[in-house]
């Protein structure tokens, strides 16, 4: 047992969270489940990004004050979440008065350790990315991200001295191999720091929308520089010294790859120019495409992907809460970038949970309740599905270890798999009762209690209705895994409920 502190990034509340914000929180939510499953002390952090031009330009827009507007939107994601059963600990939001403090001390002890400098900015600027660039950087001038025309800017600034952490970043990377992952992220990272690092502004005086500057209250802190500090706020930087040594050793970011610069660059170099280590892990995570364009607020707005209709209430309303859980942690490796859509959910639905996960329930609770008395019988020690349980739960164990969801749902549905072949195999329906029917039925049994534990990081709501369904109490997080999920456990004589089909089958649209 340890500790476990998973963040995902703040999510910028210019506009209504959408299905990618959804896919990297159910992602950090699954890995914090998995983590209290085994026992860590755990800590899961998200929340909302608050400051910044394009928030006071989207609260100007609709009319209200960006107090209000923020207020407003940030209220979206907490009932998005609440839609999609997020675990979360701390929802923090950037305007909070803790956050303005941590902010403001962290800052001012990098200008107290000489790393933070006046001088006038001059250069392109993407108020949609709230992002600097070079032209090099620039695609002729445009946004690599958003494709938009990027805007000349000249103001005065004060900057961060990035340059002066070249060399103990290229260090840090050297000591710590498994900082970055995937490794192909670690070295785009690594790929930056080393071609060359330019001091970066850090303050704005041509908005007023943002954290003060404690030792210059003509500018704010640009939105980027305050919203990373929001790990820290949490553990109560500034505030309580021995929480930030509790959970921040064991730091773990979940950020999608468009901001890999921010965290695995700009961020490690703060934090050590404020004398503090960086965090221990940044879990790079890909897009979610649909029809090959990345899901953007930007391309909805130029009439690309229209992200009302792939909202994350109105996909639990029309499928479930964690149908949509599994597919986004099932269909995609956690790092690559993967296709989003209807049809691919739809297809996920009826063969994985309906036709596999669903039908094996059904099969199992109809035999027992037909022809077991409605009790379930207890399992075989030396079944035959054992091995192939004992095997899931470890190929599992692994896989969320590694922070592979995706794996771990893969190793737990072979378990169902085999289950299923094991019931052909047998044909407990046309057996007569007695001892060999009862063994068949305690195995299947207890390999339907093993699949109810192993998947609840993933399909919590739904766990817990099997883990009912059989006749077990409680429900299979109450126990650490590597006291419950061991083969033999089952209570025999159980009273185990048929109910309704767990996953009605939905009709494709093709």
């Amino acid at each position: 047992m340890g500790r476990f502190y998973i963040t995902t990034p703040i999510y910028y509340v210019n506009d209504a969270p959408h299905v990618g914000h959804a896919y990297c929180t159910v992602n950090a939510d699954a890995l914090a489940r998995w983590h209290r499953l085994i026992g860590d002390e755990t800590k899961f952090l998200t929340g909302t990004d608050e400051h910044g031009q394009k928030v006071a330009d989207a609260a100007e827009q609709h009319g209200l004050s960006a107090q209000d507007w923020t207020n407003q939107t940030s209220a979206r994601f907490r009932e998005a979440w609440d839609a999609l059963d997020i675990s979360y600990d701390d929802f923090i939001r950037t305007t909070e008065p803790r956050h303005y403090e941590s902010v403001q001390k962290f800052l001012t002890a990098i200008y107290d350790n000489g790393y933070i400098y006046k001088d006038v900015y001059k250069g392109l600027y993407c108020v949609s990315c709230e992002d600097y660039f070079t032209l090099e950087s620039s695609d002729e001038g445009r946004c690599p991200i958003h494709g938009r025309a990027l805007t000349e800017m000249e103001e005065e600034n004060w900057f961060f001295r990035l340059s002066a952490f070249q060399d103990r970043l290229l260090e840090y990377y050297e000591r710590h191999p498994e900082f970055v992952t995937p490794e192909t992220k670690r070295n785009e990272a690594l790929s930056f720091i080393k071609g060359g690092l330019h001091d970066i502004s850090i303050t704005r005086t041509s908005i007023s929308w943002g954290v003060p500057v404690p030792w210059d209250d003509r500018h704010v802190f640009y939105v980027w520089y305050d919203a990373l500090i929001n790990y820290l706020t949490a553990i109560g930087y500034g505030r309580d010294d021995d929480e930030v040594d509790t959970w921040w050793p064991s730091s773990h970011h979940l950020i999608g790859k468009e901001i890999i610069r921010f965290h695995c660059v700009w961020w490690p170099a703060m934090c050590m120019a404020a004398g503090l280590e960086p965090p221990s892990h940044v879990q790079v995570h890909g897009w979610l495409l649909v029809g090959g364009q990345k899901l953007s607020k930007t391309m909805a707005a130029e009439g690309g992907v229209r992200l009302s209709d792939i909202a994350p209430v109105q996909l639990t309303n029309e499928f479930g809460i964690d149908p949509i859980r599994y597919y986004l942690l099932r269909e995609t490796i956690l790092g690559n970038d993967g296709d989003f859509s209807h049809e691919g959910i739809t297809l996920r639905y009826n063969s994985d949970l309906a036709n596999n996960l669903g039908n094996l329930v059904a099969r199992v609770t109809t035999v027992v309740g037909s022809k077991c008395g409605g009790r379930g019988p207890a399992p075989q020690m030396q079944s035959p599905l054992r091995t192939e349980a004992e095997m899931a739960i470890s190929e599992t164990k692994a896989a969320w270890g590694r922070f592979a969801p995706q794996g771990a749902l893969e190793a737990t549905w072979r378990l169902i798999g085999a289950t299923n072949a094991y019931l052909e195999e047998h044909a407990p329906w046309k057996m007569e009762p007695g001892p060999e029917l009862d063994a068949v039925m305690g195995d299947a049994l207890e390999a339907i209690r093993l699949v109810a534990i192993l998947c609840s990081p993933a399909m919590p709501g739904v766990a817990v209705e099997i883990w009912r369904r059989i006749g077990l109490s409680g429900s299979p997080t109450d126990r650490v895994v590597d006291e419950s999920a061991q083969w033999g456990q089952y209570s025999a004589g159980a009273p185990v409920e048929k109910g309704e089909p767990l996953f009605p089958r939905m009709k494709s649209d093709e």
